[in-house]
Order: C-alpha cells, then structure tokens, then sequence
C-alpha cells in the first residue's frame, strides 16, 4: 500500500498505525497466504467480531437503558450482522485497500459483501490490538453511532419475520422442534430444526429453547433470501 493510500485510509479509519502491519495483516485475504507464517485477516477477523459486540452492547445499553433484553438485542442483532459490516466497508472504501489473488480480484471480490465484512471486522481488531479499546470504539462509534440512531424502533425477530414471510406466501406458520439437547441441567444447550412449507429445513444452537429457535429461524431466513446455499437440514450455526 503506497503512502497515499495508507494515510486515506487512516484517515477514514480515524487512526495512525504504530504497528502498520498489523493493518496490513487485517487487509490481507487467504486467497494470497502463501509460506508458512504467513497470516491473512482469519485471526484477526475472530478478535474483532467480539470487540465489536463488546462496544455495541454497551452503547446500546447507554442508549436504551429502560429497554429490556429482548429489545436490546434485536437492535443488537441488525447492527452487528454481516450486512451491517459491509456497508461499513463500503464506506471506508476497504475494499480499494484489500490484498487479493488475481483469480479473486477478477471474480469480484473487493465488492463481496463477505470478503468486505469479514475484513471490516479484522479492522476493528487491528485498531484495538494498536491503539487500544478506545480506538477501536472510536471508529465504530463513527460508522455504527448514526446507525444505531436511525433505527427508531427496534427490528423484528428472526422468529417474527420468518412467520410474517411465509404469511405472505400463504404458508402455515414455521414448526419448530428440538433435535438435540446436550449438557449438564444448569448449563444446557438445545438444538432446533426449523421447517417452513416444503423449503429447506435449518437449525440453531441456543442455551435455551428460545434463543435456539431465533438462531434456526435466522438461518432459515438466510437460505429463503438468498443469503446462504445451505443444505436442506445442515446447521448453519456450526
């Protein structure tokens, strides 16, 4: 990346490097790994999905703080998914940044909406492995802030909207059933398929029975919108 370049982007991110390889690590996809040692964005992309859920739940409880826990995570849910994510990339521009194989470059890949997410999420944990938790904030306050004040009412469910598309199909209502339950008594962890007409069946993972079934009607989600190619019955929360 040539001067120019770096320092637009750090401007857009709102922060000088002082390990800049660490930034070059988080712009790196796996398609050119090449050697061993050699690191693309993966690790990275781990780390920065938790310190992104780390600094949108604690705005959103500031924000809200009279709502209750079913509403916070709705709101939660919309602003740290993977769409969310890349429109953020879009904005930086990450994608102009992003270090692709020639192959991945030719198909398309610095507008993949799962690339550029996967990259914004590597981002995050590069400024807040360079410059701390306050860096990293400070960019996702900059790009998530405005999103978090536009939604003036918090989305619906997985659950909710899965019934209200079949709805408009003319479908009975989704069935869901629990395929498997594992774990001790006070730490359980259910899994449940979830069947919609004659679609594709999915299933999600939860420490409850509810959180589970919101999981599997997400997945179930994805797969009608086009969003996956998941199989029928594969559990697309492995």
């Amino acid at each position: 990346m040539g001067k120019a370049d770096r320092a637009r982007l750090s401007t857009a991110l709102g922060h000088e490097f002082a390990a800049p390889e660490l930034l070059d690590e988080a712009l790196t996809h796996p398609s050119i790994r090449s050697g061993q040692g050699s690191r693309d964005y993966d690790r990275l992309e781990f780390l920065g999905d938790r310190v992104l859920g780390l600094v949108v739940a604690e705005r959103l409880l500031a924000r809200f703080g009279e709502a209750d826990a079913g509403h916070l995570a709705r709101r939660y849910n919309d602003l740290v998914r993977r769409e969310t994510l890349a429109e953020v990339a879009q904005e930086v521009e990450l994608g102009d940044h992003l270090k692709l194989a020639r192959s991945e470059v030719d198909s398309g890949g610095r507008d993949k909406p799962a690339i550029l997410a996967n990259a914004c999420e590597a981002v995050i944990a590069a400024l807040y492995l360079d410059g701390g938790l306050a860096a990293a904030a400070d960019f996702i306050g900059r790009y998530w802030e405005p999103r978090m004040a536009a939604l003036t009412k918090a989305p619906k469910d997985a659950k909710t909207r899965l019934q209200e598309w079949g709805h408009a199909r003319a479908h009975e209502p989704p069935t869901y059933v629990v395929v498997e339950q594992s774990g001790p008594a006070h730490l359980p962890q259910f899994t449940i398929e979830v069947t919609l007409a004659d679609y594709e069946r999915a299933r999600g993972s939860g420490s409850s029975k509810r959180s589970a079934e919101q999981v599997a009607a997400a997945a179930l989600l994805d797969v009608l919108e086009g969003r996956t190619a998941a199989a029928p019955g594969s559990d697309p929360s492995d």
